[in-house]
């Protein structure tokens, strides 16, 4: 079995040839994929579900294909368009009754394809489906398969996505200590997926739980604007979580998703926390209450490094990849990874007894998750990060774009370790100089400097010409700057750019 998860936002059912299909966006890494500049066509929907059709068995799935799409208004009709075409070649269509959007802001959107590992597709996966798709577009689609609508419909089964998940969620969270400890919780759906979970799992296992924003509306206008003026549904920004933080002092915890709830933000008495504080504070709860004998911490390279502290202080091994969920599927799934985690707000982790969970980020779960901790610690998982980074180091943690041109984008990608010449960044000797992954010897597709007290790394931008610069220092703010300013002149000079 596999899943396509439809994340259209801007749909017109005619073709326009000047968009190719690698402009659509795939989610292949847990991540907004390619950016969606031009206009999303039926035509990519016809070619994308043909070519699903016609590598899925070469991907490992043989049962039924689930079948979602998002609360935006322009979803249906690509919805319906993929239906057709699934049916049409004979696959089992599973069709849930909800939706799952995602977080990005209406200009981005497309198909999202998951195989039976549950997890994010691959790079593997996601080349073929585009080269499949591409072909059929040039082909003016002659190798698609439709049935009608109606027909399609009658084929298609339906499927309780929701009353499974709610079954299932107590064998990886601690739902008893949370209903007796009686904790006063507030959720926050932004308007998307997990607004029917959350109402039956209140209703399911007697929570103290309040649903603050029942609305689900296509337009998202109840949203307030993100840093930039963009509606953005992320629950990792303080702007778009302003609904929730107005009303925090009502609840002793609470919990906001973006639609399609695989990210987690957690509020506070004290306000909404960084999502790299949390997860320290998460690995650590985890770890301390698990016994998942082996099993390792698994982090991307540009999430904080206190969780490398963290698991060294509990005697467990850091899996450190670069960035992207599909990198943690292998892990979980096989349960040698009990947890992966990014710095955006993205996690996952085994079921109490090392069986997998999800293979895919779960904003639900880790919300979940900080109301056990406040539940069994009887302090929340804000009050854990502060004792955590009193006893192993404070982190403070920055990002940076630095403009660049398509060309050293593809420099930046390809540096070597020996590219580097300098040996100290910001007064502290260079320990590591990284093109891979430590973790998986994969490519980061940039680079990462590590020093005892800091570290940074630069990655080329999927979707705009800069370069993303992420910076980290335990020695304080003024450090970080330095350490900021100095990655900045690294990569300038390291690229060859002009200062």
């Amino acid at each position: 079995m596999d899943l396509l998860r439809l994340l259209t936002l801007y749909y017109e059912e005619r073709p326009d040839p000047q968009n190719p299909l690698q402009r659509v966006a795939f989610g292949t890494s847990g991540h907004r994929g390619t950016s969606l500049k031009g206009t999303f066509t039926e035509a990519h929907v016809l070619a994308i579900a043909q070519a699903i059709a016609d590598l899925r068995a070469s991907f490992g799935a043989t049962g039924p294909l689930f079948l979602a799409k998002d609360t935006h208004a322009l979803s249906e009709p690509a919805w319906a368009t993929a239906l057709t075409v699934l049916a049409a070649n004979g696959i089992e269509v599973r069709l849930e009754e909800g939706y799952t959007p995602s977080h990005n802001p209406p200009e981005d959107g497309g198909l999202k394809y998951n195989p039976p590992t549950g997890g994010p597709a691959d790079t593997r996966i996601t080349k073929a489906i585009e080269e499949r798709a591409n072909a059929l577009l040039a082909e003016g689609l002659k190798g698609v398969k439709r049935l009608p609508l109606r027909e399609a419909l009658k084929r298609a089964k339906p499927f309780d996505y929701v009353g499974l998940y709610v079954e299932k969620i107590r064998e990886a969270v601690d739902l008893e200590a949370i209903r007796v400890s009686s904790l006063r919780l507030g959720v926050d759906p932004l308007g998307g997926a997990s607004l029917r979970v959350w109402e039956r799992l209140a209703e399911a296992y007697g929570l103290n739980l309040e649903v603050v924003n029942p609305t689900v509306d296509p337009t998202f206008r109840f949203m307030p604007k993100d840093h930039d003026g963009k509606i953005r549904m992320d629950c990792s920004s303080p702007y778009a979580m302003a609904g929730l933080l107005a009303l925090k002092d009502r609840f002793d915890l609470a919990i906001g998703n973006d639609p399609d709830a695989d990210r987690h933000g957690i509020v506070t008495r004290k306000g909404l926390m960084n999502p790299n504080h949390y997860l320290a504070a998460a690995v650590f709860h985890l770890y301390t209450t698990r016994t998942w004998p082996g099993a390792k911490v698994g982090k991307t390279a540009v999430t904080s490094a206190l969780l490398d502290r963290v698991a060294k202080a509990l005697g467990r091994e850091v899996y450190e990849t670069p960035v992207g969920f599909k990198y943690f599927v292998d892990g979980l799934l096989e349960g040698w990874l009990g947890f992966g985690g990014e710095e955006s707000a993205g996690a996952s982790f085994l079921r109490f007894d090392g069986r997998p969970f999800s293979t895919d980020k779960d904003g639900i779960l880790l919300g979940l998750l900080a109301a056990e901790i406040l539940a069994k610690r009887e302090k929340g998982p804000d009050e854990l990060y502060e004792e955590l980074a009193e006893r192993l180091g404070r982190p403070h943690y920055a990002r940076k774009d630095l403009p660049i041109s398509p060309e050293a984008k593809a420099r930046l990608a390809r540096l070597s370790p020996e590219d580097v010449k300098e040996k100290e960044l910001a007064g502290e000797p260079i320990l590591a100089i990284l093109t891979r992954a430590p973790g998986n010897g994969e490519p980061l597709g940039g680079l990462k400097v590590v020093t005892e007290n800091a570290w940074f790394a630069a990655r080329p931008s999927g979707t705009e010409d800069v370069a993303k610069v992420y910076a980290e220092s335990f020695k304080g703010e003024e450090h970080l700057k330095e350490v900021l300013e100095a990655a900045l002149a690294l990569v300038t000079k390291t690229l060859g750019l002009s200062t």
